[in-house]
Protein backbone atom coordinates (compact mmCIF):
# COMPACT_ATOMS: atom_id res chain seq x y z
CA UNK A 1 0.00 0.00 0.00
CA UNK A 2 0.74 3.69 -0.19
CA UNK A 3 0.67 6.99 1.35
CA UNK A 4 -3.10 7.37 0.00
CA UNK A 5 -3.92 4.18 2.60
CA UNK A 6 -1.32 4.00 4.90
CA UNK A 7 -1.60 7.77 6.17
CA UNK A 8 -5.06 9.30 5.10
CA UNK A 9 -7.44 6.31 4.88
CA UNK A 10 -5.81 4.87 8.57
CA UNK A 11 -6.44 8.24 9.83
CA UNK A 12 -10.12 7.74 9.22
CA UNK A 13 -10.36 4.17 10.50
CA UNK A 14 -8.93 6.07 13.67
CA UNK A 15 -11.71 8.70 13.66
CA UNK A 16 -14.02 6.23 13.24
CA UNK A 17 -12.64 3.78 15.53
CA UNK A 18 -13.35 6.66 18.40
CA UNK A 19 -9.81 7.92 18.55
CA UNK A 20 -9.02 11.52 19.11
CA UNK A 21 -8.24 13.83 15.87
CA UNK A 22 -4.83 14.60 17.55
CA UNK A 23 -4.31 10.61 18.19
CA UNK A 24 -5.46 10.27 14.72
CA UNK A 25 -2.98 12.50 13.36
CA UNK A 26 -0.33 10.41 15.45
CA UNK A 27 -1.60 6.72 14.45
CA UNK A 28 -1.64 7.67 10.55
CA UNK A 29 1.72 9.46 11.39
CA UNK A 30 3.27 6.32 12.29
CA UNK A 31 1.76 3.96 10.26
CA UNK A 32 3.24 6.28 7.11
CA UNK A 33 6.38 6.38 9.00
CA UNK A 34 7.22 2.46 8.70
CA UNK A 35 7.88 3.23 4.91
CA UNK A 36 10.80 5.77 5.54
CA UNK A 37 12.20 4.78 8.72
CA UNK A 38 15.13 3.25 6.94
CA UNK A 39 18.69 3.24 7.90
CA UNK A 40 19.52 6.20 5.97
CA UNK A 41 16.87 7.77 8.43
CA UNK A 42 17.52 6.66 11.52
CA UNK A 43 21.45 7.44 10.66
CA UNK A 44 20.63 11.40 9.96
CA UNK A 45 19.02 11.44 13.19
CA UNK A 46 21.27 9.28 15.22
CA UNK A 47 18.43 6.75 16.01
CA UNK A 48 18.94 2.84 16.32
CA UNK A 49 19.75 1.12 13.35
CA UNK A 50 17.99 -1.62 14.73
CA UNK A 51 14.73 0.48 14.49
CA UNK A 52 14.87 0.43 10.51
CA UNK A 53 11.37 -0.89 9.23
CA UNK A 54 12.77 -0.42 5.44
CA UNK A 55 14.88 -0.12 2.96
CA UNK A 56 14.83 2.40 0.69
CA UNK A 57 16.04 1.34 -3.17
CA UNK A 58 19.94 2.46 -3.16
CA UNK A 59 20.16 0.62 0.30
CA UNK A 60 18.74 -2.39 -1.52
CA UNK A 61 20.51 -2.21 -4.13
CA UNK A 62 23.89 -2.30 -2.23
CA UNK A 63 22.52 -4.46 0.30
CA UNK A 64 24.26 -8.13 0.63
CA UNK A 65 22.33 -11.22 -0.34
CA UNK A 66 24.69 -14.00 1.46
CA UNK A 67 23.03 -15.27 4.32
CA UNK A 68 23.64 -13.06 6.44
CA UNK A 69 22.39 -10.03 4.25
CA UNK A 70 19.50 -12.05 3.35
CA UNK A 71 18.64 -12.52 7.11
CA UNK A 72 19.05 -8.97 7.96
CA UNK A 73 16.52 -8.22 4.44
CA UNK A 74 13.97 -10.77 6.00
CA UNK A 75 13.73 -9.29 9.46
CA UNK A 76 12.58 -6.16 7.86
CA UNK A 77 10.16 -6.87 5.11
CA UNK A 78 8.45 -9.79 6.93
CA UNK A 79 7.91 -8.20 10.52
CA UNK A 80 6.57 -4.89 8.72
CA UNK A 81 5.22 -5.30 4.90
CA UNK A 82 5.04 -9.14 4.35
CA UNK A 83 3.48 -10.46 7.77
CA UNK A 84 3.81 -14.34 7.61
CA UNK A 85 0.60 -16.03 7.57
CA UNK A 86 1.41 -19.70 8.70
CA UNK A 87 5.26 -20.28 10.07
CA UNK A 88 4.03 -24.10 10.06
CA UNK A 89 2.02 -24.33 6.98
CA UNK A 90 2.29 -28.29 5.56
CA UNK A 91 4.97 -27.78 2.14
CA UNK A 92 5.23 -31.73 1.54
CA UNK A 93 7.96 -32.98 -0.88
CA UNK A 94 9.68 -29.85 -0.88
CA UNK A 95 13.43 -28.93 0.28
CA UNK A 96 13.94 -27.17 3.86
CA UNK A 97 14.95 -23.80 1.70
CA UNK A 98 12.24 -24.00 0.08
CA UNK A 99 9.57 -24.78 2.76
CA UNK A 100 11.43 -22.22 5.05
CA UNK A 101 10.91 -19.45 2.01
CA UNK A 102 7.62 -20.92 1.44
CA UNK A 103 6.39 -20.26 5.20
CA UNK A 104 7.15 -16.26 5.13
CA UNK A 105 4.02 -16.30 2.12
CA UNK A 106 1.73 -13.26 3.54
CA UNK A 107 -1.69 -13.63 3.89
CA UNK A 108 -4.22 -11.89 6.29
CA UNK A 109 -5.68 -13.02 9.20
CA UNK A 110 -2.96 -15.27 10.26
CA UNK A 111 -1.77 -15.45 13.88
CA UNK A 112 0.88 -13.25 13.74
CA UNK A 113 -1.82 -10.96 13.32
CA UNK A 114 -3.06 -11.15 16.66
CA UNK A 115 -0.01 -11.19 18.04
CA UNK A 116 0.84 -7.71 16.11
CA UNK A 117 -2.17 -5.86 17.92
CA UNK A 118 -1.49 -7.40 21.14
CA UNK A 119 1.89 -5.85 21.32
CA UNK A 120 0.55 -2.54 20.41
CA UNK A 121 -2.09 -2.86 23.34
CA UNK A 122 -1.23 -0.13 25.65
CA UNK A 123 1.79 1.28 24.20
CA UNK A 124 1.28 4.47 22.54
CA UNK A 125 -0.19 5.43 19.20
CA UNK A 126 3.18 4.69 17.73
CA UNK A 127 2.80 1.21 18.06
CA UNK A 128 -0.50 1.60 17.35
CA UNK A 129 -0.17 2.53 13.62
CA UNK A 130 2.55 0.55 13.03
CA UNK A 131 0.16 -2.34 13.73
CA UNK A 132 -2.05 -0.58 11.64
CA UNK A 133 0.57 -0.59 8.76
CA UNK A 134 1.15 -4.32 9.12
CA UNK A 135 -2.18 -5.56 9.18
CA UNK A 136 -3.31 -3.55 5.67
CA UNK A 137 -0.25 -4.71 4.25
CA UNK A 138 -1.55 -8.29 4.85
CA UNK A 139 -4.22 -7.86 2.26
CA UNK A 140 -2.38 -5.30 0.22
CA UNK A 141 0.42 -8.03 -0.44
CA UNK A 142 -0.78 -11.44 0.15
CA UNK A 143 0.78 -14.24 -1.47
CA UNK A 144 4.18 -13.09 -1.27
CA UNK A 145 6.93 -13.29 1.24
CA UNK A 146 8.96 -10.64 2.84
CA UNK A 147 12.22 -12.14 1.39
CA UNK A 148 14.14 -12.12 -1.60
CA UNK A 149 13.23 -15.03 -3.64
CA UNK A 150 12.72 -16.45 -7.37
CA UNK A 151 11.15 -19.40 -6.66
CA UNK A 152 8.30 -17.80 -4.22
CA UNK A 153 7.64 -14.10 -5.80
CA UNK A 154 8.18 -14.66 -9.33
CA UNK A 155 5.41 -14.13 -11.82
CA UNK A 156 5.34 -14.40 -15.33
CA UNK A 157 3.99 -13.08 -19.24
CA UNK A 158 0.43 -15.16 -17.21
CA UNK A 159 -0.88 -12.10 -15.57
CA UNK A 160 -4.37 -10.15 -16.75
CA UNK A 161 -5.92 -7.25 -15.49
CA UNK A 162 -10.07 -8.12 -14.84
CA UNK A 163 -12.31 -5.15 -16.61
CA UNK A 164 -15.81 -5.41 -16.61
CA UNK A 165 -17.41 -4.24 -20.01
CA UNK A 166 -20.07 -1.83 -20.62
CA UNK A 167 -22.70 -5.48 -20.13
CA UNK A 168 -20.93 -6.07 -16.81
CA UNK A 169 -19.27 -9.41 -18.06
CA UNK A 170 -15.92 -9.97 -16.87
CA UNK A 171 -13.22 -9.37 -19.75
CA UNK A 172 -9.48 -10.01 -19.13
CA UNK A 173 -6.61 -7.50 -20.57
CA UNK A 174 -2.87 -8.67 -20.26
CA UNK A 175 -0.77 -6.26 -18.47
CA UNK A 176 2.25 -5.48 -19.95
CA UNK A 177 5.31 -4.96 -17.49
CA UNK A 178 8.14 -2.79 -18.48
CA UNK A 179 11.72 -2.31 -16.62
CA UNK A 180 11.67 1.47 -16.10
CA UNK A 181 11.17 3.06 -12.88
CA UNK A 182 11.16 6.59 -14.05
CA UNK A 183 8.08 6.28 -16.05
CA UNK A 184 5.05 6.37 -14.38
CA UNK A 185 2.13 3.68 -14.63
CA UNK A 186 0.03 4.00 -17.37
CA UNK A 187 -3.55 2.57 -16.14
CA UNK A 188 -5.30 3.79 -19.28
CA UNK A 189 -2.91 1.45 -21.20
CA UNK A 190 -2.34 -1.20 -19.16
CA UNK A 191 1.07 -0.78 -18.82
CA UNK A 192 2.99 -0.90 -15.92
CA UNK A 193 6.65 -0.92 -14.27
CA UNK A 194 8.27 -4.48 -12.31
CA UNK A 195 11.62 -5.43 -11.25
CA UNK A 196 13.87 -6.53 -13.65
CA UNK A 197 13.74 -10.38 -14.18
CA UNK A 198 17.11 -11.79 -12.47
CA UNK A 199 17.83 -15.99 -12.39
CA UNK A 200 19.53 -15.98 -9.10
CA UNK A 201 17.37 -17.20 -6.45
CA UNK A 202 18.36 -14.67 -3.66
CA UNK A 203 18.36 -11.31 -6.21
CA UNK A 204 16.99 -8.13 -4.40
CA UNK A 205 14.74 -7.96 -8.05
CA UNK A 206 12.79 -11.31 -6.51
CA UNK A 207 11.84 -9.34 -2.89
CA UNK A 208 8.19 -8.54 -2.04
CA UNK A 209 5.97 -7.93 -5.28
CA UNK A 210 8.80 -6.40 -7.05
CA UNK A 211 7.89 -8.77 -10.12
CA UNK A 212 4.24 -7.46 -9.80
CA UNK A 213 5.61 -3.96 -9.47
CA UNK A 214 2.83 -1.34 -7.80
CA UNK A 215 0.07 -3.72 -9.52
CA UNK A 216 -0.67 -4.93 -5.34
CA UNK A 217 -0.28 -1.17 -3.86
CA UNK A 218 -3.03 -0.07 -6.34
CA UNK A 219 -6.90 -0.34 -4.37
CA UNK A 220 -8.95 -0.13 -8.02
CA UNK A 221 -7.01 -3.02 -9.80
CA UNK A 222 -8.08 -6.54 -10.01
CA UNK A 223 -5.85 -9.00 -11.43
CA UNK A 224 -5.12 -12.73 -12.22
CA UNK A 225 -2.10 -14.37 -12.14
CA UNK A 226 0.11 -17.36 -11.69
CA UNK A 227 2.44 -17.20 -8.93
CA UNK A 228 5.87 -19.38 -9.18
CA UNK A 229 5.09 -21.74 -5.76
CA UNK A 230 1.61 -22.11 -6.77
CA UNK A 231 1.63 -25.51 -8.51
CA UNK A 232 0.00 -23.72 -11.61
CA UNK A 233 -2.97 -22.48 -9.78
CA UNK A 234 -4.66 -18.80 -10.63
CA UNK A 235 -4.61 -16.65 -7.99
CA UNK A 236 -7.33 -14.09 -8.35
CA UNK A 237 -6.79 -10.71 -6.45
CA UNK A 238 -9.60 -8.36 -6.30
CA UNK A 239 -8.27 -4.90 -4.57
CA UNK A 240 -11.15 -3.02 -4.19
CA UNK A 241 -12.98 -5.57 -1.92
CA UNK A 242 -9.74 -6.83 -0.12
CA UNK A 243 -9.19 -3.19 0.75
CA UNK A 244 -12.34 -2.80 1.94
CA UNK A 245 -12.37 -5.25 4.37
CA UNK A 246 -8.81 -3.82 5.50
CA UNK A 247 -10.37 -0.83 6.07
CA UNK A 248 -12.88 -2.03 8.27
CA UNK A 249 -10.52 -4.61 9.83
CA UNK A 250 -8.35 -1.30 10.55
CA UNK A 251 -11.54 0.30 12.34
CA UNK A 252 -12.21 -2.63 14.64
CA UNK A 253 -8.88 -3.22 15.54
CA UNK A 254 -8.62 0.50 16.16
CA UNK A 255 -11.58 0.21 18.48
CA UNK A 256 -10.74 -2.95 20.11
CA UNK A 257 -6.93 -0.94 21.03
CA UNK A 258 -9.08 1.91 22.26
CA UNK A 259 -11.28 0.29 24.48
CA UNK A 260 -10.57 -3.27 24.91
CA UNK A 261 -7.12 -4.36 23.73
CA UNK A 262 -8.03 -8.15 24.63
CA UNK A 263 -11.02 -8.58 22.79
CA UNK A 264 -9.77 -8.34 19.67
CA UNK A 265 -9.69 -11.35 16.96
CA UNK A 266 -8.91 -12.10 13.30
CA UNK A 267 -11.14 -11.93 10.68
CA UNK A 268 -13.45 -9.58 12.56
CA UNK A 269 -14.55 -6.27 10.45
CA UNK A 270 -16.32 -3.12 12.03
CA UNK A 271 -19.04 -2.36 9.44
CA UNK A 272 -21.57 -0.88 11.25
CA UNK A 273 -18.65 1.87 12.23
CA UNK A 274 -17.94 2.35 8.34
CA UNK A 275 -21.92 1.94 6.60
CA UNK A 276 -22.25 5.72 7.04
CA UNK A 277 -19.34 6.28 4.44
CA UNK A 278 -19.48 3.15 3.19
CA UNK A 279 -20.52 4.23 -0.94
CA UNK A 280 -17.91 6.76 -0.72
CA UNK A 281 -14.93 4.76 0.41
CA UNK A 282 -15.77 2.24 -1.98
CA UNK A 283 -15.78 4.64 -4.60
CA UNK A 284 -12.61 5.73 -3.88
CA UNK A 285 -11.22 2.28 -3.74
CA UNK A 286 -12.58 1.79 -7.32
CA UNK A 287 -11.42 5.30 -9.25
CA UNK A 288 -8.73 4.01 -11.00
CA UNK A 289 -5.95 6.00 -10.13
CA UNK A 290 -2.50 5.03 -8.82
CA UNK A 291 -2.21 7.96 -6.05
CA UNK A 292 -5.77 8.63 -3.89
CA UNK A 293 -4.50 10.94 -1.26
CA UNK A 294 -6.63 14.01 -2.35
CA UNK A 295 -9.83 11.87 -2.35
CA UNK A 296 -9.16 10.24 1.10
CA UNK A 297 -7.29 13.65 2.54
CA UNK A 298 -10.59 15.34 1.70
CA UNK A 299 -13.26 11.94 2.92
CA UNK A 300 -11.47 12.52 6.08
CA UNK A 301 -11.72 16.21 6.55
CA UNK A 302 -15.75 15.57 6.35
CA UNK A 303 -15.54 12.82 8.83
CA UNK A 304 -13.20 15.25 11.71
CA UNK A 305 -14.91 18.11 10.31
CA UNK A 306 -11.27 19.76 9.99
CA UNK A 307 -8.46 19.86 7.53
CA UNK A 308 -6.13 16.75 8.12
CA UNK A 309 -2.17 17.97 7.51
CA UNK A 310 -0.22 16.27 4.93
CA UNK A 311 2.55 14.01 5.93
CA UNK A 312 6.02 15.48 7.11
CA UNK A 313 9.28 13.44 7.70
CA UNK A 314 10.63 15.93 9.67
CA UNK A 315 7.75 16.60 12.01
CA UNK A 316 9.18 15.37 15.14
CA UNK A 317 12.91 14.93 14.31
CA UNK A 318 13.57 18.39 15.97
CA UNK A 319 12.67 17.31 19.33
CA UNK A 320 14.19 13.95 18.94
CA UNK A 321 17.07 15.35 18.48
CA UNK A 322 17.26 17.69 21.01
CA UNK A 323 16.13 15.61 24.19
CA UNK A 324 18.56 15.01 26.50
CA UNK A 325 20.00 11.41 26.14
CA UNK A 326 17.83 10.13 29.00
CA UNK A 327 14.43 11.36 27.84
CA UNK A 328 15.28 10.12 23.69
CA UNK A 329 12.89 6.87 24.49
CA UNK A 330 10.37 9.37 25.52
CA UNK A 331 10.04 11.49 22.60
CA UNK A 332 7.46 10.96 19.91
CA UNK A 333 10.48 9.32 17.36
CA UNK A 334 12.04 7.28 20.78
CA UNK A 335 8.70 5.86 21.29
CA UNK A 336 8.35 4.51 17.47
CA UNK A 337 11.89 3.23 17.01
CA UNK A 338 10.88 0.92 20.50
CA UNK A 339 7.81 0.08 19.22
CA UNK A 340 9.51 -1.25 15.98
CA UNK A 341 12.32 -3.09 17.69
CA UNK A 342 9.71 -4.34 19.51
CA UNK A 343 7.25 -5.65 16.96
CA UNK A 344 10.38 -6.99 15.06
CA UNK A 345 11.70 -9.10 17.85
CA UNK A 346 8.41 -10.42 18.14
CA UNK A 347 8.06 -11.79 14.27
CA UNK A 348 11.37 -12.60 13.93
CA UNK A 349 11.22 -14.26 17.45
CA UNK A 350 8.17 -16.42 16.10
CA UNK A 351 9.94 -17.24 13.06
CA UNK A 352 13.13 -18.51 14.97
CA UNK A 353 11.15 -20.56 17.56
CA UNK A 354 9.41 -22.41 14.41
CA UNK A 355 12.67 -23.54 13.19
CA UNK A 356 13.25 -21.32 10.26
CA UNK A 357 16.19 -19.77 10.08
CA UNK A 358 15.67 -17.26 7.70
CA UNK A 359 15.58 -14.21 9.33
CA UNK A 360 18.23 -15.21 11.84
CA UNK A 361 18.69 -16.05 15.48
CA UNK A 362 16.25 -13.92 17.02
CA UNK A 363 16.99 -12.13 20.75
CA UNK A 364 13.99 -11.15 22.96
CA UNK A 365 13.64 -6.93 22.52
CA UNK A 366 11.56 -7.23 25.86
CA UNK A 367 13.90 -9.15 27.60
CA UNK A 368 17.00 -8.12 26.71
CA UNK A 369 16.10 -4.17 25.05
CA UNK A 370 19.23 -2.71 23.83
CA UNK A 371 21.89 -5.35 24.45
CA UNK A 372 20.30 -7.65 22.35
CA UNK A 373 19.69 -5.84 19.25
CA UNK A 374 23.63 -4.18 19.78
CA UNK A 375 24.83 -7.99 20.14
CA UNK A 376 22.59 -8.47 16.23
CA UNK A 377 24.65 -5.72 14.90
CA UNK A 378 27.58 -6.93 16.03
CA UNK A 379 26.67 -10.18 13.75
CA UNK A 380 26.02 -8.29 10.58
CA UNK A 381 29.48 -5.75 11.12
CA UNK A 382 31.45 -9.13 11.48
CA UNK A 383 30.33 -10.38 8.80
CA UNK A 384 30.91 -7.81 6.06
CA UNK A 385 34.96 -7.61 7.82
CA UNK A 386 34.51 -11.65 6.82
CA UNK A 387 34.59 -13.17 10.28
CA UNK A 388 31.41 -15.05 10.08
Amino acid sequence: MQKDFHYYATCCAALLAGWSFEDSLEICYSAQLVDWCSRSFLNRVKGPAAAATTQLQLELMEARTDPVGLQDITRIWASFHFLPYDLHAPCPRASRAYRNKYRLICRPNGALLKDTVALAARRGTQAVGIAMHVLADTWAHSYFAGTPSLVINNTDSYFFELLEDENGIEQRRPIRFRHSAGEPDDPTAGQYSNSLYQWSENSIMNLGHGRAGHLPDYSFIRYQYLPAWGNYEEIRKDNPADYYHAFCQMVYALRCLRTDPDAFEPDTYDTEAVAPWADEIRAILRKRQVDACDDWRALGGRIAGREIEDFDLDKYVGPYLTAPKEHKDDSFLGRFFIAAMAQKSMVTGAIFRSGNLAAGFSVDFAEKGFRGIRDYRKLLDMGKEGRT
